[in-house]
């Protein structure tokens, strides 16, 4: 960690860059996606859905956008990059303005369609042929018997007391909220950093195990060590870092031993989700593709086809897959992760962080991902998928 000293150095030799940097965090903050795209009536509407026998379309509404779309764009297109002399300093955060253009286009377009859904294909890009391929791989794999780990039966107040005593592992604090109004069971709010536990629910032993290795063991690690480096985009976001977050908090599931067949098909399940979308599928077509075809459980499909058909077709959920298949790839390798723990960065972005670190603009990790050291996974069949994805 950095002394107060060695900051003010930093600033001085590179004040131009400090100041757009702080410029962006203080408009950055407004556009956390997750927190619009999520329907305020889940259950009202699911209700509805299954009443009509899985035909009728879910009608979700919103939240209220809290800024004003077009000013917040002019705000982060008004920064004078070319003040920034570095080339590839400035390219940088011009990749960065573009990236949180793009964000405020999603959230400004939410529930209004085919709008929102060409929004999201800029952010999040479509399952290739290659990903669809591995998520019917992965399907065709016999279920697993059910063990006692994997019922719910634990209240959301246990789930905040099994948090609490998982994250003393680590040396940052656990802030913990509930909600009703989530798509997912647990969540990150990197503007707030708190977890988020879904009310009204109930949890299983494996997936409370599955939930911490993913969300504290990775995405509260990447939250702070982000905020621990001296520019802020480390804990805003780069470009594209969501398949490499994704794909190294599924890792972390795997090497802590919470992945399950069950999990990795829940992933699979959203790959063929994703890809509904673009050959025009509605909600109940996705919905009648996981559960009548794939005879998946009905409140799971439905969870399924809800974070894919949110807001007008939302493909953040595509990249879970392809990014444990290219974390995994990397461990296969003998490579080196805690590059990618430094914030909320991604694969592509490493070089420009060993660039930075070499002019004292990033820093080590101080949080490391702990299940990382453990490789408690014992499945060998999730050894086999793993190994064979293409």
């Amino acid at each position: 960690m950095m002394g107060t000293k060695e900051i003010q150095d930093l600033e001085k030799e590179h004040g131009n860059v400090f100041e757009i940097d702080a410029n962006l965090d203080r408009l950055v903050g407004r556009i956390e996606l997750l927190k619009y795209v999520n329907p305020l009536n889940i259950e009202k509407e699911k209700q509805r859905f299954f009443a009509s026998k899985f035909t009728i379309e879910p009608e979700f509404k919103y939240p209220k956008l809290k800024f004003d779309p077009y000013k917040l764009h002019r705000l982060f297109f008004s920064q004078r990059l070319e003040r920034i002399t570095d080339d590839r300093i400035r390219r940088l955060y011009q990749e960065v303005i573009y990236h949180y253009s793009n964000m405020i286009q999603c959230i400004e377009t939410i529930g209004k369609g085919k709008k929102f859904y060409y929004n999201s294909l800029r952010v999040y890009g479509t399952p290739t042929e290659r990903d669809v391929q591995n998520a019917r791989f992965i399907l065709h794999f016999d279920d697993e018997p059910v063990s006692s780990d994997m019922e719910k039966v634990l209240p959301p107040d246990e789930a905040g007391n099994y948090f609490a005593n998982f994250s003393e592992q680590y040396s940052f604090p656990l802030n913990i909220r509930f909600s009703k109004n989530m798509a997912a069971e647990a969540m990150v709010s990197n503007s707030e950093r708190a977890l988020l536990i879904k009310k009204n629910i109930k949890f299983s032993k494996n997936q409370l195990l599955t939930l911490a290795n993913h969300e504290i063991g990775v995405h509260l690690v990447t939250t702070y060590n982000g905020l621990l480096q001296p520019l802020k985009i480390f804990s805003n976001g780069l470009p594209k870092n969501v398949e490499t977050q994704e794909g190294l908090a599924v890792f972390s599931e795997y090497m802590g031993g919470a992945l399950t067949l069950k999990r990795l098909k829940e992933l699979a399940y959203r790959v063929l989700a994703s890809d509904s979308l673009i050959k025009g599928y509605s909600f109940a077509d996705t919905f009648d593709l996981i559960h009548g075809q794939y005879k998946l459980d009905k409140h799971e499909a439905f969870g399924i086809t809800l974070r894919a058909h949110r807001g007008g077709g939302f493909t953040k959920d595509r990249l879970y897959l392809s990014g444990l298949r290219k974390i995994y790839k990397r461990y296969q390798r003998e490579e080196d992760l805690d590059i990618l723990l430094s914030g909320k960065v991604a694969l592509d972005d490493e070089d420009v962080i060993r660039y930075l670190k070499t002019l004292g603009l990033a820093q080590p990790i101080t949080h490391k991902g702990l299940s990382f050291e453990q490789k408690l996974n014992t499945n060998q069949t999730l050894d086999f998928i793993l190994n064979n994805l293409k």
